[in-house]
């Protein structure tokens, strides 16, 4: 279950729009609190303002900045603690992911941010924040959060709806990579959508696939995955409902490489209905909100915090 960054729903939206901030450039670099001997300055405050205004379309507090920094540190703090401490590559990936999902580039992205005067970092840090964050509560309190089948049939009862389950269909499949390194020519590609295309000529069941794939240089089958109707998009489902079993999807060109899929296999399955999974996610989101919270007020009351200016 993924939790989307709340703070950057409106990125996209407002990339374009103007801002007019104030900047102290003369203060820029006097720490204005120590938060377990680690500097939060009045750049970073100003950093964190921009990028708050340019995500939410509201200009916070600057009290209200100073503790959304004050916990990302201590948040950072108490990962370390727990060895939960993402990589440079995790947070490229992700930035890379966002870029993605506004459907341009990372640097298009940087461009973006920089015209209104916010650096990448400033991004980054608050996406690792995050990350950092939601791995921890996550992985810490596991148990707590999880959320009985019972109390959701309950709560979908209480709604008027005796319905908790609908007809679908699973499907068994198996990602097939042909790779093809970063910087290859445009002419090598070609070459590997052909050989794509003649793998799929001659694939008609899933341990064919495995057979040639397992022996095929440069190429991967993986690990089957089992989804159902409720886990994909419609546009994919419409394809592996008019497929033959044991063939490969067509190719598609990604980051990995050329990628097909070979379907495995496709049946009937009851599946939960959409209402039930939107109360179930709620339920979770809830259960989340709260353990966080009390989770984030334990660590915060234990934290040193050292005012200096502001």
């Amino acid at each position: 279950m993924t939790t989307p960054l709340p703070a950057f729903r409106l990125l996209l939206l407002v990339l374009g729009s103007v801002l007019v901030l104030a900047g102290a450039p003369a203060r820029a670099q006097n720490i204005v609190v120590m938060v377990n001997g680690d500097p939060i300055t009045d750049y970073d405050i100003e950093q964190r303002s921009k990028l708050d205004q340019l995500t939410t379309q509201k200009t916070p507090s600057r009290q209200d900045v100073i503790n959304e920094l004050i916990d990302d540190k201590i948040k950072m703090k108490e990962g370390k603690k727990y060895g939960v401490d993402p990589g440079v590559s995790d947070i490229n990936q992700s930035y890379e992911a966002m870029a993605q999902r506004m459907r341009i580039t990372p640097d298009q992205l940087t461009k973006s941010l920089e015209i209104k005067g916010v650096r990448p970092e400033t991004l980054k840090g608050r996406m690792k924040s995050e990350m950092v964050w939601t791995s921890l509560v996550r992985g810490r309190f596991k148990e707590k959060l999880m959320v009985g089948e019972k109390d959701v049939a309950d709560k979908v009862r209480e709604g008027g709806s005796e319905k908790l389950q609908i007809e679908g269909t699973e499907y068994k499949m198996q990602p097939i990579v042909l790779i093809v390194p970063r910087g290859s020519s445009s002419a090598f590609q070609e070459t590997r959508m052909k050989e794509a295309e003649t793998y799929r000529s001659r694939v008609a069941s899933c341990d064919e696939a495995n057979s040639l794939f397992r022996s095929t240089p440069n190429a991967t089958i993986r690990e089957s995955v089992t989804k159902t109707t409720a886990d994909l998009p419609e546009a994919l489902r419409k394809v592996l409902d008019d497929m033959p079993i044991g063939h490969l999807t067509a190719p598609e060109v990604t980051k990995a490489g050329i990628e097909m899929v070979v379907l495995c296999s496709r049946k009937p399955t009851m599946i939960d209905t959409p209402k039930k999974r939107e109360i179930r996610e709620q339920m979770y989101q809830q259960k989340y909100e709260k353990t966080q919270k009390a989770y984030l007020d334990e660590i915060r009351k234990a934290a040193m915090i050292e005012y200096r200016n502001h």
